[in-house]
């Protein structure tokens, strides 16, 4: 029988021991489907996707195949409920990180400003105004037919009114005054013995979101004597619906952009 160095069996006895170890403490191991310390990083482009058993899309997140990073909320029936970003990836077309809340009709119904970074885009939000006594006038001067203050909430303003003059005819405007300045945002004649329709659509420029605005809707006779009526059908703000709509930021957000420092890189996580 060949000699065998009793150091080689004591070795083999050895791992023999650590595998039945091993073997046991696999056993013994805590399930893979927890995570009961530490982080869970998914990085360089990766993306994380929770699918229901029949393969329905339920949460989705990481960056998308055109470069931005996504978050999207799905309903059981793969209906989409909350987003953030995911502009190409899969069916949609939205600027990048824009958030949106989708209704069970895949209707949005909270979002941020498609074309204005500034402003609330849904829901649209009434603005206020308010009859005075002088809503039928016989004066030849401006005075206030509809008069109120409310906090800038969409991009966009929208009237709707119409406006009565007898003998002579007469004259509406619409006025805005913020911090102080006022602006015209437009004014027409009424001709006599008839109403007068006007629609108003102007972006909210100058103003930041919840900056208070006043709104003035004036009206005047063109000969003494005579009355003039003006009847509000609609006030309220929206969403932009063109790049051209986006209001022009205040003369102060632009200034201090232009000064501002630039911010320290964030620190990476390992």
């Amino acid at each position: 029988m060949p000699f065998v160095p009793q150091d080689v069996l004591d070795r083999i006895a050895a791992l023999e021991r650590e595998v039945r170890q091993l073997r046991g403490r696999a056993q013994m191991r805590p399930a893979l489907n927890q995570v009961l310390n530490g982080d869970v990083v998914i990085g360089e482009g990766g993306r994380l996707f929770v699918r229901d058993p029949d393969g329905t899309p339920v949460f989705e997140t990481g960056q998308s195949p055109a470069g931005d990073y996504f978050t999207r909320m799905r309903r059981d029936d793969g209906a989409r409920a909350i987003s953030i970003g995911a502009n190409s990836y899969p069916d949609d077309d939205a600027p990048s990180q824009m958030v949106r809340v989708w209704d069970r009709n895949q209707n949005v119904i909270v979002m941020d400003d498609y074309y204005s970074d500034e402003f609330l885009g849904r829901p649209w939000m009434p603005v206020q105004l308010h009859p005075t006594e002088r809503q039928d006038y016989d004066g030849t001067t401006y005075q206030p037919a509809w008069l109120g203050t409310t906090p800038a909430h969409n991009a966009v303003l929208y009237l709707s009114l119409s406006t009565y003059a007898n003998t002579g005819g007469g004259q509406a405007r619409v006025v805005l005054s913020h911090d102080g300045v006022e602006t015209e945002l437009d004014e027409w004649d009424c001709p006599a013995n008839q109403w007068t329709g006007r629609t108003i659509t102007r972006p909210l420029d100058g103003l930041r979101f919840l900056s208070y605005f006043t709104l003035r809707v004036e009206h005047r006779n063109k000969s003494a004597g005579q009355n003039v009526e003006t009847r509000l059908y609609s006030a309220y703000t929206r969403n932009t619906f063109t790049e051209t709509e986006a209001p022009d930021v205040p003369v102060t957000a632009t200034a201090n952009a232009a000064t501002a420092e630039p911010l320290a890189a964030p620190v990476e996580e390992v």
